[in-house]
């Protein structure tokens, strides 16, 4: 209890932002400038700063050394992030945030950011079809809802001029969005030349910042979605692989089967078959040494299964996850990709999950699932087009989560040096603006407000994967079953009239009949009683 309160002052004294480019930083005074310090409407002023909501200050980034995978230096614009853009952004008090302060950080709502609500993310195979069918909606309104936040860089910093007097942004819709990010972390470094780029560089993928970055990704993605539909209780659902045999999702009703006329593509019965990709032409990039700029580059592929069973022999077990959960070591030896007995390369799927050691040219855990899909998700930089990348990315946080439970370790535990480029304690993540810091989220989600549903107690989760669901059913059908109860009612109402009036009239019919017999009998008596009373007198 004592690291969480110590984690939430921690987090109070931190800035949060969303992501790259803030529109009111993305022109020839932002950049010349280079002051990304918006002004807040609710009072006026750069940062909320009169509200005390938080205030413009300098970046200080930090001078610990990287390690020697990226030997250059001054050449790429994410060394030392986010100087080569801005020196000065907000830094937001307390639990306000957003680029401008105007928002509320993780987990927190109300108009003063006083409210903490914890938000929990489902398994979508457990969900009801009407919420299935409300995350996918939502997934194709994202795709087609240009973001009216953030634009995208199309061209380097250089390119734009030293004053910026040739800024270079573009709108970008926000589900690409999000794509277009994880393709500029992860892209390759442009050294100079056609074609002479540098691979060995990746500022969230192959060392320690693999799961916190990732982590504050999935949590602004919920936000943007939260913010475009107003619906504010949703939240990433998540797909349990563990011993899968098949790409379960991978239906029509879901995150779209196989087509039957080219199995690489997409099914014509899915909305994902509609979708372009962007971010995927890496070769052309580097060749004309240009950054994606956004394009549509052709449809979503996917072809799940008919991959190289050599690289990948298999989807990830139970025990290959409970097996990676008990490693206490989070960073060993390099810290890259050749790690041994390191939690993170043998989740992140560079190490065996048997034996914990570094297995090149396999694929497991997490990038077992990316290989599987055989398609778009298999490229690092373009695999955020495949939407099933939120299901698997929301699973796999999910294991860190479990991991950061069972051995609950210091900020210490993260490298603070020597890590790959991008990669310290102290490193901001790319391509964040404002700020947020590495190891400020080596820390359990219940800080960040949102937990997930297998992970709840028996009591809690009963309610959230199986109540739930039924009540939400039901919710779903209530004019339904209302509309059946009250013609159900009004048949019956008619039925017992028809009863009323049909044994009324039988009654009505034995009077008339009972009134028949009597009048006919009403004669013999009165002649009786003319003739006289003897024939009703007894002789004794």
């Amino acid at each position: 209890m004592r690291s969480l309160y110590v984690s939430v002052v921690l987090l109070q004294l931190i800035g949060t932002c969303l992501c790259q480019f803030p529109r009111p930083c993305a022109n020839s005074e932002g950049l010349r400038t280079k002051e990304c310090c918006p002004v807040w409407d609710g009072d006026g002023s750069a940062c909320g700063a009169l509200s005390g909501r938080g205030f413009c200050t300098e970046v200080e980034v930090s001078e610990e050394p990287h390690g020697p995978q990226y030997p250059h230096s001054g050449i790429d614009d994410r060394e030392r992030w986010p100087l080569a853009f801005f020196n000065r952004t907000c830094r937001c008090a307390g639990n306000y945030g957003g680029f401008n302060c105007g928002e509320c950080r993780f987990g927190y709502w109300g108009s003063n950011c006083a409210e903490y609500r914890e938000s929990v993310r489902r398994n979508i195979l457990t969900m009801s079809l009407a919420e299935q069918q409300k995350f996918i909606s939502y997934l194709n309104l994202a795709k087609n809802s240009i973001s009216r936040d953030y634009v995208i860089s199309t061209a380097t910093r250089a390119e734009m001029g030293e004053n910026g007097e040739n800024p270079m942004f573009s709108d970008i819709n926000t589900y690409d969005l999000f794509v277009w990010m994880h393709y500029f972390v992860s892209r390759d470094a442009f050294l100079g030349g056609p074609g002479n780029v540098w691979t060995d560089i990746d500022f969230a993928h192959e060392s320690a910042a693999f799961l916190p970055w990732h982590r504050v990704y999935l949590l602004h993605w919920e936000n943007e979605i939260r913010k475009l539909t107003g619906d504010f209780n949703f939240t990433i659902p998540y797909w349990d692989w563990r011993d899968a045999q098949s790409c379960e999702v991978c239906t029509d009703a879901l995150m779209g089967g196989r087509s039957p006329l080219n199995p690489n593509l997409i099914s014509p019965a899915s909305v994902f078959s509609s979708w372009k990709v962007i971010c995927t032409q890496l070769e052309e990039y580097n060749s004309r040494e240009a950054l994606c700029n956004g394009t549509g580059e052709g449809p979503l592929l996917r072809n799940p299964g008919n991959h190289d069973p050599n690289r990948v022999p298999r989807l990830p077990t139970t025990a290959d996850v409970d097996f990676t959960v008990g490693l206490p070591q989070y960073e060993t030896g390099p810290m890259d990709r050749f790690s041994n007995m390191s939690f993170r390369n043998v989740i992140e799927g560079f190490a065996s999950p048997m034996s914990g050691m570094a297995v090149p040219g396999q694929s497991t855990m997490h990038n077992a699932l990316h290989v599987f899909m055989n398609g778009s998700m298999s490229s690092v930089q373009g695999s955020a087009n495949d939407p099933i990348f939120l299901l698997h990315h929301a699973f796999i946080d999910s294991i860190f989560e479990r991991w950061l439970r069972t051995h609950q370790p210091p900020r210490t535990n993260y490298p603070r040096a020597n890590a790959p480029i991008g990669h310290n304690d102290g490193h901001y993540m790319v391509p964040f603006l404002p700020l947020y810091r590495n190891g400020d989220y080596f820390l359990t989600d219940k800080v960040l407000g949102f937990e997930y549903a297998y992970l709840l107690d028996p009591g809690q989760r009963f309610v959230q994967e199986f109540l739930t669901p039924y009540l939400q059913q039901a919710q779903e059908i209530w004019l339904w079953l209302l509309g059946a109860g009250v013609l159900g009612a009004l048949i019956a109402a008619v039925i017992a009239a028809l009863l009323i009036v049909a044994r009324r009239k039988w009654r009505r019919n034995q009077r008339r009949k009972r009134a028949l017999s009597y009048e006919e009998r009403q004669p013999l008596l009165h002649s009786s009683s003319e003739e006289g009373s003897s024939s009703y007198q007894t002789t004794m």
